[in-house]
């Protein structure tokens, strides 16, 4: 029994070793290794860069400001009883913005207009009046001359002259009292007239009306409120007059000049505009060392508040220019592709301003690089690159 387990043990044993004879045997066999096929040739086009005078631009940011806004407000008081304008309107000069109700000016409109009248229609009586009185004084006036001519020949008494001369006196006086009275009463009448524009004034203002042609940025009042002299309806700012309020570090504003070409580029829009420098804000803000700088824009689709960069030419100054055509963007990842025998190497850089359709070089190249450009959709690291004019 102990013999038979022995030789099936000793049987086992011999087929392992025979197994791992055999496996060795098979993994011992060194294969080749497989050689890498090179990439296929590129046809590409290559610009051997240089350094250039290139324009130095320094950027400013700055903030779209209305360049005239006008807050519409109430010049008396009353109940608003309708306001016509929401946000984003345009409105035309003289448009009515809002209506505020006020009786008490109707009322007293009234009543200046009824003393106006009175006083008007009392004008044809003084002067009846003065028509009278003119004609008596004209008759005082002959008869003083025929009573003097008869004194003179002594055909009547001194009583008799004195009587005359005593109607004369009193028809002038009369009559002087007449166009006194129709100078109170044209007084008065112009009075009236001034009471009757003012009372009309005031009616007027109960008309909230928009000074020019421009864009309601805000409304600030709803019907059924009582609004006083004083009290904001709406603001308005004036169409096609915007520009940008930039601010300029202290050591850049002394290359800045009124009427000094700039080009601003507003984000929101994603379009650059031409613009000229306005004014320079003589006063520097202390806490950002800048001064304000402002730059007239043309009109089209600017709002306030609208961020927006402001380039300044400074000069000229050496810069490594490279084609756009050339810069392979992967997320914040910048490349290009440098032939160096032959061969594209891919060669991190990190670019800086735009100039037209090419763009700086700030690292990752040097004077006499030779980079592909355009890059061809097939160009990857190590491909052998075939120069075509």
């Amino acid at each position: 029994m102990f013999w038979t387990n022995a030789k099936r043990a000793g049987a086992t044993g011999v087929t392992v070793l025979l197994a791992a004879a055999a496996m060795t045997g098979c993994g011992g066999e060194k294969q080749a290794p497989r050689k890498a096929q090179p990439l296929p040739a590129v046809s590409a086009k290559v610009v051997k860069l240089a350094e250039e005078a290139a324009p130095e631009i320094y950027e400013a940011t700055g903030t779209v400001k209305a360049r005239v806004a006008s807050v519409l407000a109430a010049r008396v008081m009353g109940y608003i009883r309708e306001v016509r304008v929401q946000a984003g309107d345009t409105v035309q000069p003289g448009q009515v913005v809002a209506v505020i109700e006020a009786r008490e000016i109707d009322s007293g409109l009234k009543q200046a207009e009824a003393a106006r009248d009175e006083a008007r229609n009392a004008l044809p009586e003084v002067e009846n009046a003065i028509a009278a009185a003119k004609a008596q004084l004209e008759l005082a006036e002959a008869t003083h001359r025929r009573m003097k001519s008869l004194y003179e020949q002594k055909s009547i008494t001194q009583q008799e002259f004195d009587e005359a001369e005593a109607r004369l006196r009193m028809a002038r006086a009369n009559y002087e009292m007449a166009q006194a009275k129709r100078a109170q009463l044209e007084q008065k009448i112009r009075q009236a007239e001034s009471a009757v524009a003012q009372a009309a004034a005031m009616k007027g203002y109960t008309e909230i009306t928009a000074p020019f042609r421009g864009i309601v940025v805000e409304r600030k009042a709803e019907p059924g409120m009582l609004a006083a002299p004083g009290m904001p309806v709406a603001v308005v700012e004036q169409a096609a007059g915007y520009r940008l309020e930039a601010a300029v570090e202290e050591s850049r504003v002394k290359a800045i000049r009124p009427g000094m070409a700039v080009e601003v580029v507003i984000d929101a829009l994603g379009q650059a505009m031409q613009g000229r420098v306005e004014e320079i804000v003589p006063a520097l803000d202390p806490g950002s060392r800048s001064f304000t700088v402002k730059i007239g824009l043309p009109g089209g689709m600017l709002r306030s508040g609208m961020f927006g960069r402001a380039r300044f030419a400074m000069g000229e100054r050496k810069a490594l220019l490279v084609p756009a055509s050339a810069i392979v963007r992967q997320g914040q990842v910048e490349q290009v592709y440098v032939v160096e025998d032959g061969v594209a190497k891919a060669r991190l850089v990190t670019t800086g301003a735009v100039h037209g359709d090419r763009v700086e070089a700030l690292t990752g190249l040097r004077a006499g690089d030779a980079v592909v450009a355009p890059v061809p959709a097939s160009l990857r690291d190590g491909s052998r690159v075939e120069v075509r004019p």
